[in-house]
């Protein structure tokens, strides 16, 4: 038996004892692979067991190695760090937050965790028996089971702390990707990048954020009517429109965001809203005693609106700035996002915005996409 096979056998007799222990399990055995971590810091797998209810199970074998291939190139320190970090917050999280979530947004719910210095292992809820659909795209309908589990999940920790988790929501903000900032093009979009960034992290309304919200981190019922959400690696406080802007990236087509816009703003806060005035209407319950006093006021409605709809463009325009230095010729750059960069920019109070620099913006959007053009080009030739 070679080494790998080895240590495989070794790993799955960890984890059976793992699953034995944290349910009571008689029957502990492993079905099959449902994907490698990403950059291969570890995998995640399904197994069976004979726990009523809980027939099925996932394990997250999370093992970071620094010496791993990074699926991009950016196989750096800071990466590696970043990475391993994101690890140890989704393991706080699951543990600390996971439990507040209601079926209005529902999370796998943690069946055990186990760390050691070598690796980390969690138990999870196996969401496939009522969540079994995974898309690759939506139609406008099919996005609001999406639209809806945001809103109740932003709703649900609003001005919530989020001690433990990162103290800023994403994997893309500025602070967190310097390397990728460097790498831009000279351009208004880079210049205005701690403006993009400002504008987020100073807005009044904070809540906690998925922070890594693309549409194949969520899975959806048989029906398509419900949503749920797996992959809180980077978790944390922020403005509740960099996961929505980033989900509509990921489940509509260039022309579907743009003719749908504010059709899925509008559904948004209306979801948003009602799941506030839950919130409220639960706290203020007789013998609520674990359910913090929060209290929803019109007001803090409409201007809570004002002030995320605002924002919008900049959020798009936010992880944009990532893209440009990271892969400019990533699909999501694009007219609409070029769109958006230039409808947020104008409210930069950049000394040197205008004409000019909107004649540069359209020129960064142009070398983008003819990088994008030349890569599908170059893969088509060499797929033949």
């Amino acid at each position: 038996m070679n080494s790998d096979s080895d240590r495989d056998v070794k790993l799955e007799s960890r984890v059976a004892a793992f699953i034995h222990d944290a349910l009571g399990a008689r029957l502990a055995e492993p079905s099959h692979q449902l994907q490698l971590l990403w950059g291969g810091q570890g995998s995640l797998y399904r197994w069976n067991t004979d726990i009523a209810g809980h027939e099925t199970v996932v394990v997250k074998h999370i093992a970071p190695d620094r010496h791993a291939d990074h699926p991009r190139g950016w196989n750096t320190q800071r990466s590696f760090e970043r990475k391993a970090r994101s690890y140890e917050i989704e393991c706080h999280w699951y543990e600390h937050f996971a439990h507040r979530c209601s079926v209005n947004c529902k999370v796998p719910s943690l069946l055990g965790i186990h760390r050691d210095a070598h690796f980390n292992l969690l138990l999870l809820e196996d969401l496939k028996p009522a969540y079994p659909r995974l898309r690759y795209q939506l139609s406008i309908d099919e996005v609001l089971p999406g639209l809806h589990w945001l809103a109740n999940f932003h709703a649900q920790f609003m001005h919530e702390a989020g001690e433990g988790l990162w103290p800023r929501g994403c994997y893309w903000h500025l602070d967190t990707r310097p390397d990728e900032w460097q790498a831009m093009s000279e351009g208004p979009v880079k210049e205005a990048a701690g403006w993009l960034d400002a504008c987020l992290k100073n807005a009044r309304f904070q809540t906690l954020v998925h922070g890594d919200a693309k549409l194949a981190n969520f899975c959806f019922s048989q029906d398509m009517s419900h949503a749920s959400a797996v992959d809180f690696q980077y978790t944390g406080r922020g403005c509740g429109m960099s996961d929505l802007a980033y989900f509509l990236g990921s489940c509509l087509d260039e022309e579907a965001c743009r003719e749908h816009e504010q059709y899925c703003l509008s559904h948004y806060f209306r979801y948003l809203q009602a799941a506030l005035q839950r919130r409220t209407e639960c706290s203020e319950q007789p013998g609520r005693i674990n359910e913090q006093a929060f209290r929803w006021t019109t007001d803090m409605a409409q201007q809570l609106e004002h002030e995320w709809r605002s924002l919008y463009a900049v959020a798009w325009t936010d992880f944009h700035r990532f893209l440009l230095g990271w892969m400019p010729q990533h699909a999501k750059v694009n007219r609409y996002g070029g769109e958006l960069a230039n409808r947020a920019l104008q409210h930069w109070p950049g000394e040197h915005w205008g004409s000019a620099f909107e004649e540069s913006l359209e020129e960064c959007l142009e070398e983008s996409l003819e990088e994008s053009l030349e890569e599908s080009l170059d893969s088509e030739i060499s797929s033949r």
